[in-house]
């Protein structure tokens, strides 16, 4: 027995058959990674805490990675609806900490924390105690929860020096794709870490081996990553530098990372910071 089909009902199959191959990749596609960048006015000589410009490079980084989309802005958002979605948040910024728990931003971004989305501190970013009101310990244990460290000084140091990075665990997806390498940078030394915190880069300074990288899982179930490095742009240059952080953005934000790590493949041309202007705002 021989069956024949219409033009019309073949066509129809063809369709729905198309749309079920493809239901899977445009699922994928659709549910997004959204990341936000909160960068905050220059507050340091030209060529380090370039917060906007390197913000803008990780950021561009990201936006390599399919389902990805990262964007960055100044000053963490008055309206809700910019927090909406998020798969993480990350600060590249004077001290975070005092932002995220100031008495007109905690609400919204505890409903961010709680939603799950990931959370980044970088550099100074990973400050707190500097406002009279983030001198509270109440205020600093918060940030503890949120970031699983903290920088301040007292009781915590700092240091520039030539040193050499290594990973605690190389297992972990944020070490993937690059490996052990030396930088001259800012080191902060001596952090107030959770107990539940993760080392995950170390660098010896001062005869001390100093953390300055660690994974964070919250009690509400999101992921924090923390790095202390980042005051000067120049190192943003090198590729694996700018791997081990779009890595651990890409962790908290429970992201894939590709087994060769991040894509950060940039044009040299964006790399270079462009002369600095008369009065150096960025």
């Amino acid at each position: 027995m021989s069956y024949r089909f219409s033009p019309a009902i073949l066509s129809a199959v063809l369709i729905s058959l198309l749309l079920t191959s493809q239901a899977p990749l445009l699922a994928q596609g659709s549910a997004g990674t959204r990341i936000l960048f909160i960068t905050t006015a220059k507050d340091h000589p030209y060529g380090s805490h370039m917060y906007n410009f390197d913000s803008r490079l990780l950021a561009a980084c990201l936006n390599h990675h399919r389902g990805v989309e990262a964007i960055v802005r100044s000053g963490f958002p008055q309206d809700p609806a910019e927090l909406e979605g998020l798969a993480a948040i990350v600060f590249f910024s004077k001290p975070a900490g005092e932002m995220v728990l100031d008495p007109r931003n905690r609400e919204k971004f505890t409903r961010l924390m709680q939603s799950g989305a990931g959370f980044v501190a970088i550099h100074w970013g990973t400050g707190i105690g500097y406002s009279k009101f983030a001198e509270a310990e109440e205020i600093r244990n918060a940030y503890l929860d949120v970031l699983g460290a903290w920088f301040r000084r007292p009781p915590c140091g700092v240091t520039i020096a030539q040193a050499e990075l290594a990973q605690v665990d190389s297992r972990h997806p944020i070490c993937r794709g690059w490996l052990g390498y030396e930088l001259r940078g800012e080191y902060y030394t001596d952090l107030v870490f959770h107990d539940r915190a993760k080392p995950l880069v170390t660098v010896n300074v001062e005869g001390k081996d100093q953390v300055v990288g660690w994974t964070f899982e919250r009690a509400d179930g999101g992921r924090s990553y923390g790095t202390t490095l980042g005051h000067f742009h120049y190192n943003f240059i090198r590729p694996m530098h700018r791997r081990m952080v779009v890595n651990g953005i890409l962790w908290a934000a429970q992201h894939r990372i590709p087994l060769a790590g991040s894509k950060v493949q940039l044009p040299v041309g964006e790399l270079k910071l462009p002369p600095p202007p008369a009065e150096s705002s960025e």
